[in-house]
């Protein structure tokens, strides 16, 4: 198997059974690459791996509860034993903490829960990955942010971002500051780090209310996946640039 796989870009997306995480892991196999399907429902991730592979992709199934250390520990010796290494790594899975969502109102076991999926989550996959990635020739980390959790939009005036969101905006903006803190540390490395806002897509997390499609809101992090050698770093994009953290 490893032989097989060494010359195909290994990446690995979480929760990528459906909505944008189903649409990255797409867009990457379009790329000719092997993709990992992460995702701790196994029927759902059977089915998606399924439909991936019916559509010409190298897609294989990845058992993996990002707030379980020992499935994020088992998620990376299976990629270790099929492939030897990672090269690209979407931390896409993530979860919403519903309305009401003010601040002096907000229920603190939703806090705990979003922090532990939306932050802690994206800590545990990748420092369990790591090693692997350091393995790879290319090796690229793309966690999936948002615009609600740039702090300077959020203090724009006449930016609309929906609301007042007293839980899961902050959990997007402590993932903006980690992301941050791992560019510093691997900014002496190959591994290029970086945010990606798919903008207001149209997912169960927030009741399918979004306006663009998950197919839409994939591309920024496909392309990010993707980047030369000499790309950004460290920094946050949407499809039309630079976000300001």
């Amino acid at each position: 198997m490893l032989g097989l796989m060494s010359e195909k870009t290994i990446a690995l997306v979480t929760g990528a059974n459906k909505g944008i995480g189903y649409e990255i892991a797409a867009g990457l196999s379009a790329l000719g690459w092997s993709v990992g399907v992460g995702a701790r429902d196994e029927q759902r991730r059977t089915d998606a791996v399924a439909k991936l592979r019916a559509a010409g992709a190298d897609a294989f199934g990845v058992p993996l509860d990002v707030t379980d250390d020992e499935s994020v520990t088992a998620a990376a010796r299976l990629i270790e034993e099929r492939a030897g290494r990672l090269d690209v790594l979407v931390n896409n899975a993530g979860v919403a903490g519903g309305r009401p969502e003010e601040p002096s109102t907000v229920d603190l076991e939703t806090v705990r829960r979003l922090v532990e999926t939306n932050v802690m989550g994206v800590i545990r996959v990748t420092n369990a990955m790591l090693p692997l990635l350091r393995r790879s020739a290319h090796p690229r980390i793309v966690n999936q942010s948002s615009h609600v959790g740039s702090l300077a939009l959020q203090t724009t005036p006449g930016v609309d971002l929906g609301g007042i969101s007293g839980a899961y905006a902050p959990t997007k903006t402590f993932l903006n500051a980690v992301t941050v803190q791992y560019a510093k540390e691997l900014s002496g490395t190959d591994i290029l780090i970086n945010n990606a806002c798919p903008g207001y897509v149209a997912t169960d997390l927030n009741g399918f209310s979004g306006t663009r499609t998950p197919e839409q809101g994939a591309a920024i992090a496909v392309r990010l996946a993707a980047l030369p050698d000499d790309g950004p770093t460290g920094q946050m994009f949407d499809d039309s640039g630079v976000v300001p953290w």
